[in-house]
């Protein structure tokens, strides 16, 4: 059976593996043809010192060269979609249309070129001038990237061209993929197109490079090399945290998004008022997409009330009536059905669900639970286990101080919604509760489910830990997203003629905004 090569150095060529791994069809459980590679550190060892000689070459390029690789890739992608789509809709599970087709290649394509646009108008790098002490600073590139790649995302987080490659590239940095193993061929796909993209603009050819899985103790040793720049990271919590401290003890950016549980509070008044529809939000909101999302509403805060059974009885209904989806992998069926094992043992009452499908391919009932607001604040750690997928703990308080003293145990989360009455009477609820919320949360909505991320420069997916490792940045969302991936660049007395465009006394594209002697401005330095 033959294997897939590994890109590295600019050539697709045979990995240096440990040992190789097949993709299933987690819809049927049948292994896809082909085998990949595990590769060894002689791989990631060559991948980092061809992304150091890229990184030296991307410094020097013009800004117009590397949007204009964004926006071929972009192109590129679109002219290969009906094929890619296929392939994932295999390899994941994931309906063609309208998820893949019509709403996640297109979110990808259309980060790409958000990118682009950021990297041509130059405002995401903050140039600052200060005339008066001779000191001039900008955001340049950090180095070669790695980026992990999620399963939950073959496209928008994609290692190889989500919005961490975008991002990181955007920064004028290369990008060492590293594919996951559930999508390996769509992966290698997009990284077939991010190559010849580089080849079509002229960048250097190690820009993009590819491995496909590698053991644990070489993505340590990965992290924490000298020659990495910086590293962003979508996946699991366990994995997430091990990789952060390895790159934290050599001092490298990890830029993770690692676990969130996604509160969402119903308020008296919101229930009383409308009920049954926020029972039927909540209920098509976390079985979208098999709750493969990472901001899934998994944590539910209900006030004790005849209103809340009634709430509770619908979303049941609603699980029981919606066929229980395919999930992306064995991984996964595996996780969540720990996640739910470990919220049962700490307590929680079933309501519906907790196992696994039987059957070919992978599957897991709908599953909803409850505890108390009491059982919660006696185990709060333990009752905060993440279980992706379609699962959800519902938490039922006896009064507004409960309800506080539940959102002050919470950990970090991406999300955190609250669902208040038209009329007025939740308001002072509401008050109490928001600051507890807002400090734990990285996007706080009102009257909303928080499934969904809008690529907008306002948008921050992210969050205090274990939500994401840093609580500064955001994984979407240009600029903030390009920053990450920056190292701030100060000159100081330096020549006119040796200082980087962005920061000459002429502004270089008149569109660039800098702050010029504590002014924000498109001019020149008078």
């Amino acid at each position: 059976m033959s294997t897939f090569p590994v890109l590295i150095a600019g050539q697709w060529r045979p990995s240096q593996s440990s040992g190789t791994f097949r993709v299933e069809n987690p819809a049927t459980g049948e292994q896809l043809p082909g085998e990949y590679p595990v590769s060894s550190w002689a791989d990631c060892d060559a991948a980092l010192t061809a992304a150091t000689a890229a990184a030296a070459v991307l410094r020097t390029l013009p800004p117009e060269q590397i949007a204009k690789f964004l926006n071929r890739y972009a192109d590129r992608l679109e002219a290969r979609k009906t094929e890619l789509v296929e392939l994932t809709h295999t390899e994941t599970g994931l309906p063609k249309a309208p998820r893949l087709s019509d709403v996640e290649l297109p979110r990808t394509t259309n980060q790409l070129r958000q990118a682009a646009a950021a990297v041509l108008e130059g405002s995401w790098a903050m140039p600052t001038i200060d005339t008066k002490n001779g000191l001039r600073s900008v955001l340049g590139p950090i180095g070669p990237v790695i980026v992990f790649g999620p399963n939950n995302f073959p496209y928008a987080f994609s290692g190889a061209a989500g919005g961490d490659f975008a991002a990181a590239i955007a920064a004028g940095n290369p990008v060492i993929a590293k594919g996951h193993p559930l999508h390996a061929g769509t992966t290698r796909v997009l990284a077939e197109e991010a190559f010849a993209a580089v080849q079509e603009t002229g960048l250097p050819p190690a820009t993009v490079q590819l491995v496909h899985r590698i053991e644990p103790s070489t993505g340590l040793r990965l992290v924490s090399d000298p020659r990495t720049g910086a590293i962003g990271f979508t996946g699991s919590r366990s994995a997430g945290v091990k990789l952060k401290n390895a790159a934290d003890a050599v001092g490298k950016p990890f830029y993770a998004e690692l676990s969130s549980i996604n509160p969402v509070v119903f308020l008296p008044g919101a229930l009383a008022e409308r009920g049954t529809k926020l029972a039927e939000e909540f209920a098509g909101s976390a079985i979208l997409g098999g709750g493969q999302f990472c901001t899934n509403p998994g944590f539910i805060v209900l006030f004790a009330s005849e209103a809340a059974e009634q709430f509770i009885a619908i979303v049941k209904q609603k699980f029981e009536a919606s066929a229980p989806p395919v999930l992306l992998g064995k991984p996964v069926v595996r996780s969540l059905t720990e996640g739910v094992q470990a919220l049962r043992a700490a307590g929680a009452e079933l309501i519906i669900g907790g196992t696994p499908v039987a059957g070919p391919g992978c599957r897991h009932a709908n599953t909803l639970l409850r505890v108390t607001g009491a059982q919660f604040l006696s185990s709060p750690e333990k009752l905060q286990t993440e279980a992706f997928g379609t699962a959800s703990l519902l938490v039922i308080v006896r009064d507004l101080a409960e309800a506080a003293a539940v959102l002050s145990h919470l950990e970090g989360n991406l999300t955190g919604s609250l669902y208040t009455d038209t009329a007025g009477s939740d308001d002072a609820a509401y008050a109490q509760l928001e600051p507890l919320l807002r400090v734990r949360v990285g996007r706080l909505l009102n009257d909303k489910m928080p499934t969904g991320v809008a690529v907008s420069p306002a948008m921050n997916h992210g969050g205090p830990f274990p939500a994401t490792g840093h609580p500064g940045f955001t994984a979407v969302g240009i600029p903030a997203s390009v920053r990450r991936f920056g190292a701030l660049h100060c000159y100081d007395n330096v020549r006119a003629a040796r200082l980087p465009a962005s920061l000459g006394n002429k502004n270089p594209n008149g569109k660039m905004w800098r702050l010029i002697d504590g002014q924000c401005s498109q001019g020149d330095v008078s």
